[in-house]
């Protein structure tokens, strides 16, 4: 079995080893996986020394289940998350709670892209936005895009902005989001949205480390609003527009609670429903039961498939940010 790596600046193929199958995961047979630039352009660009699995998100067939693991049947579909668990590789050994059953009409390219989707269910929950507040969402990489949706289908006014106009203009695809090109742009919208009252939270997906539009995004949040860090971007904020405003700075971890956590993960200890509702295995059948009912739309997601032994060439045009291609789905049967 194969997997895809980052080794000295470059992308590889190379032998994968999975071991034995712990007794609470699942053994998944790869169908489909999804590129994420953002992350996995950055892991590249650090590979220098040392050679780095890529990828998170992906979905496949179960072939085995561990003596623990309940609810689950060989053959049924599964979309899965998180790494070092999930990777771009043909055969993975997954924890139960990282797993989630793929109903008839969701399509497996869809559900391929749940790990993004349970980010970004995760980084409005961290917003904790009330119905009919205004949500504003800089950067529209494939996050970004995927909460803009998200955000729409959960009533929230949707104001969202990309320096590039191609992809401002697959945000408005979606009628009720009002995307522009342009930070003035920005200004005049959220001004309109609120009467002047600024936005209830700012949702930073841009990277780039440091940035202005850290000291900006204060000035277009209302009284105690929130910014909310998503991207690989650095908190650098002035102190007096947070004092005045008495701002709420937050920062997104990935898919939510049970991430990095070695008994929820590794050990597959699910936490209790009553006292933490959302995991990161909770948020990605979110996701799920979004796309099953038509909630969002991801297929201008999944339009470029590429075969897994063609994987190695397909990064660089990832790194144009002013294509409309946000990601590439591998397909492990191509």
């Amino acid at each position: 079995m194969n997997k895809i790596v980052a080794n000295r600046g470059k992308v590889e193929i190379a032998p994968h080893h999975t071991g034995e199958l712990h007794s609470s995961h699942l053994k998944i047979r790869t169908l489909y996986s999804v590129i994420s630039p953002g992350t996995e352009l950055a892991i590249i660009e650090n590979s220098h020394h040392q050679s780095i699995t890529l990828g998170y998100s992906a979905m496949g067939v179960i072939e085995e289940l561990g003596a623990d693991v309940k609810g689950f049947v060989i053959g049924e579909r599964v979309a899965v998350y998180g790494a070092p668990y999930v990777q771009h590789a043909e055969i993975l050994h997954v924890p139960k709670t990282l797993c989630v059953k793929v109903p008839e009409r969701v399509e497996s390219k869809e559900a391929a892209l749940g790990g993004i989707g349970a980010i970004a269910i995760h980084a409005l929950r961290i917003a904790d936005l009330r119905f009919g507040e205004t949500c504003v969402i800089v950067g529209l990489g494939l996050l970004g895009q995927m909460i803009a949706q998200i955000a729409d289908a959960a009533g929230y006014r949707v104001v969202a902005c990309d320096l590039h106009d191609e992809r401002a203009a697959m945000t408005r695809r979606s009628p009720r989001v009002r995307a522009v090109s342009s930070l003035g742009a920005l200004e005049e919208e959220i001004s309109s949205c609120t009467d002047g009252h600024g936005a209830d939270a700012v949702l930073l997906c841009a990277g780039g480390k440091k940035s202005s539009l850290t000291s900006q995004s204060l000035e277009w949040i209302r009284n105690k609003g929130k910014v909310v860090i998503v991207g690989d971007i650095e908190p650098d904020f002035p102190r007096h527009p947070m004092f005045s405003k008495e701002a709420q700075l937050l920062i997104s971890r990935a898919g939510g609670p049970g991430r990095y956590d070695q008994s929820y993960e590794a050990d597959a200890v699910d936490y209790p429903y009553g006292f933490v509702r959302w995991t990161e295995g909770r948020n990605l059948a979110e996701y799920i039961r979004l796309v099953s009912e038509k909630r969002i739309d991801v297929t201008p997601f999944i339009q470029e498939v590429v075969g897994f032994s063609e994987v190695t060439g397909v990064f660089s045009e990832l790194m144009d940010k002013k294509t409309s291609t946000l990601t590439k789905v591998i397909d492990y049967a191509k």
